[in-house]
């Protein structure tokens, strides 16, 4: 199993895979027998495959890897979430914001209760919006009572409550491609986000659903301000500017050696990589479209059927 793409490369003899190379504190080695299995994710997979020089040929002879298997699908497809963040201004002392991350392991060690016992996001839900394709939801919500921008990496003065938009089923299509031939190079990622207009549609209606959440008569008493959107956010203009400034991955990349059998697909049904023995792809790259949810528990679940089968058929 060739989990990360820094560290080397599938071995290929012909049309089949017969070992993997792997970097390991400055020394090269190779392992031979056996299935390879990748399961480096929708950003390593590819680009683990592409080292090995499987991918799009021409791509792969301009970055001086030999292209011993033309297959145009790896790298591309890419698809992910998007995410944009409302968040108010708080006097209450009930968010998260101001809590003491020793107190509150040490209740969690001693009682399993209080703010550490918590995984922040409180609440979440599934909204279909008003321009939804079908009848299914196309937005899903989660209400964080602390103050959340930048992933959590800018801390903000004060308190507050924070939700999360995310419209489901983005349309929009990146690609992953190599930087060099250098496996200790990132691969250049390319997500296109709000390449389609409906894309953008969804997240300002997202963004327009979370604020009204926020002016409920129920939230008056816990909201002061708006952060984010600013207050001076009032046309289209302004809140497409607002989305564009704010809006975040949450981190769901999928698609880019999907299964199927059309022309850009990667891998077929068991996530065999169409013309190469003895070669999988067990991760979120196999998905060919991107699921209406979070993404952990449908990846769990392809690795499960992988080993399901793959102990069934040794």
């Amino acid at each position: 199993v060739l989990t990360n793409a820094l560290t080397g490369k599938v071995l290929l003899e012909g049309t089949r895979a017969n070992g993997v190379e792997i970097s390991h504190k400055g020394k090269r080695r190779s392992f031979y027998g056996g299935e390879v299995i990748l399961s480096g994710g929708a950003i390593n997979s590819p680009q683990l495959l592409m080292l090995s020089g499987i991918g799009p040929a021409d791509h792969l002879r301009s970055t001086g890897i030999e292209a011993k298997h033309d297959l145009a699908g790896v790298g591309q497809n890419l698809q992910d979430h998007l995410d944009i963040c409302t968040l108010v201004s708080s006097s209450s002392r009930l968010t998260y914001d101001k809590v003491s991350q020793v107190l509150a392991g040490l209740r969690y060690i001693f009682t399993k209760s209080g703010p550490a016992a918590s995984n922040l996001a409180e609440v979440g839900g599934f909204v279909r919006s008003n321009i939804a394709n079908d009848e299914r939801p196309d937005l899903q919500f989660h209400f964080v009572p602390a103050m959340l921008d930048d992933h959590g990496r800018n801390i903000l003065p004060g308190r507050g409550m924070t939700i999360h938009a995310c419209p489901l089923r983005p349309e929009s299509r990146g690609e992953i491609l190599l930087k060099s031939a250098d496996p200790a190079m990132a691969p250049f990622i390319q997500p296109n986000y709000l390449q389609v207009e409906n894309d953008l549609e969804l997240m300002l209606e997202g963004a327009r659903l979370a604020k009204e959440i926020f002016n409920q008569e129920a939230l008056s008493s816990y909201r002061d301000g708006f952060i984010f959107p600013e207050e001076s956010v009032q046309t289209r203009d302004e809140r497409i500017d607002f989305i564009r400034r704010k809006a975040e991955t949450v981190y769901h990349p999928v698609g880019t050696c999907k299964m199927g059998n059309d022309p850009m697909a990667v891998v077929d049904s068991e996530l065999r990589v169409h013309g190469i023995e003895n070669l999988r792809v067990v991760d979120a790259s196999i998905m060919p479209e991107l699921i209406s949810g979070n993404t952990n528990a449908p990846s769990m679940m392809i690795a499960e059927k992988c080993a399901d089968s793959l102990l069934k058929a040794h």
